[in-house]
């Protein structure tokens, strides 16, 4: 268990402070043969699916069709699980741990919140520059597509 000690203010005993990683969720949203991809608006940049934390009080699934809204403006349905990534250096800057949804899009898809551009890339013309673990992500999904898992 990982944690660091604070000086509590009032008295001055050591506290101990937790360190545990944050819950994100990913979502490969599938429209027209294509994968949505948005380009990060904020640091690190690139292309990346939508995706973000996830709220205090909120479910995994909602958090999912959430992010998707806000960064595509599309409705997704048909929500399925990828998987779990949680290397500890998929991301940056701080430790995360994504639950990674497929789904279906409906929709105009446009790109809002943080993202600064969405585009739909057929899955063999993927952009080289993907952030975090993205691209092992896609590798998965396309994986299963051909295995007829997805």
């Amino acid at each position: 268990m990982s944690f660091d000690t604070l000086t509590c203010p009032g008295c001055g005993a050591e506290v101990r402070q937790y360190r545990n990683p944050f819950p994100t969720v990913d979502i490969i949203i599938e429209v027209a043969g294509g994968i949505v991809l948005i380009e990060r608006k904020n640091p690190p940049l690139g292309w990346a699916l939508p995706g973000g934390f996830v709220d205090y009080g909120e479910s995994l699934e909602a958090a999912a069709v959430r992010e998707a809204r806000e960064e595509t403006s599309l409705a997704v349905s048909d929500l399925r699980l990828l998987g779990c990534y949680s290397d500890p250096a998929r991301d940056s800057r701080m430790h995360t741990i994504s639950t990674v949804y497929v789904a279906k899009g409906a929709g105009t898809p446009r790109a809002a919140d943080d993202a600064a551009n969405l585009a739909i890339f057929r899955p063999d013309e993927l952009p080289e520059r993907l952030c975090f673990d993205h691209g092992r992500i896609l590798g998965d999904y396309l994986e299963r597509k051909l295995e007829g898992r997805s």
